[in-house]
């Protein structure tokens, strides 16, 4: 996740196979360079959550659940809801994940997937607003890593997505600035579909999805965030290593492109 990276110790024998591997144009699991390992998504999946989605990336697993609550605004936004995203490692997900506070790749994992969100518009904070600068609705966003065998951020960023378009809430009214609950149920204002892809770079190669072998010998790692209008909303890099200028331009145009089909298929899921 971060340049200080969260890794069991690998054998020099198994880091010298990927890299091997990765310079005949080969991967470990079979894949090509630019293949994406494959995406089960799952809406609905938490009952007393107002959305949620459980997300399988290869081996990665990763659920996602929304809580929508009534708070009051920021002050530099006294119109606008509030959106707050937070992650958790869970122990069992992985030998190197340790209970306790957040440490800085799981804060890391969360402001990532907060900025695509944030970035991209993709809910509309003014339609959440009951009462100006006294009362809103609030969207927590609860991220958790179930079991972690690479590229955390793709699979936390689409399960959350997958839960805001799942998501309902009590449909209301404001009179006077009170608040009166209807029966039924309405969608989150979704004006927005940000998805990410993550690109590393192995011994010089540039490789799309990586797996937790191939991010313990990465040198560096790019995030690239897009919208439904192929618009680059958000980008993040970890590792300690450099991108050329066209490197990343390869990684951006690969993005757009992979993130077109992800963003279908989770949309696809929606009832």
């Amino acid at each position: 996740m971060s340049a200080t990276q969260q890794f069991s110790p690998v054998a020099k024998l198994e880091q010298k196979t990927v890299v091997d591997l990765i310079l005949k144009g080969k991967r470990v699991d079979e894949r090509g360079p630019l293949d994406y390992r494959p995406l089960t998504i799952m809406l609905g999946t938490v009952e007393k959550a107002n959305g949620s989605a459980y997300v399988y990336l290869g081996k990665t697993k990763v659920l996602a659940g929304i809580k929508v609550e009534t708070g009051t605004p920021f002050p530099d936004t006294p119109d606008e809801g509030i959106l707050t995203v937070n992650s958790e490692f869970v122990p069992l997900a992985s030998p190197t994940f340790e209970a306790g506070p957040p440490n800085e790749n799981s804060i890391e994992l969360a402001r990532v997937v907060d900025r695509g969100i944030r970035e991209s518009k993709a809910i509309d904070l003014k339609k959440l607003c009951i009462d100006p600068g006294k009362k809103v609705f609030m969207v927590f966003v609860d991220v958790y890593v179930l079991d972690h065998d690479g590229n955390l951020i793709d699979a936390a960023a689409m399960a959350a997505l997958g839960a805001l378009v799942s998501a309902k809430m009590r449909a209301f009214e404001v009179h006077n600035g009170e608040l009166k609950y209807k029966d039924e149920k309405i969608p989150l204002p979704m004006l927005n579909y940000p998805v990410p892809t993550t690109s590393v770079k192995i011994d010089g190669t540039i490789v799309l999805d990586p797996c937790l072998e191939e991010e313990q010998v990465m040198s560096c790692r790019l995030t690239v965030t897009t919208d439904k209008d192929d618009k680059v909303c958000a980008m993040q890099k970890g590792g300690l290593g450099v991108f050329t200028p066209d490197e990343v331009k390869q990684i951006v145009s690969t993005s757009i492109s992979k993130s077109r089909d992800l963003r279908e298929k989770i949309l696809s899921k929606v009832k």
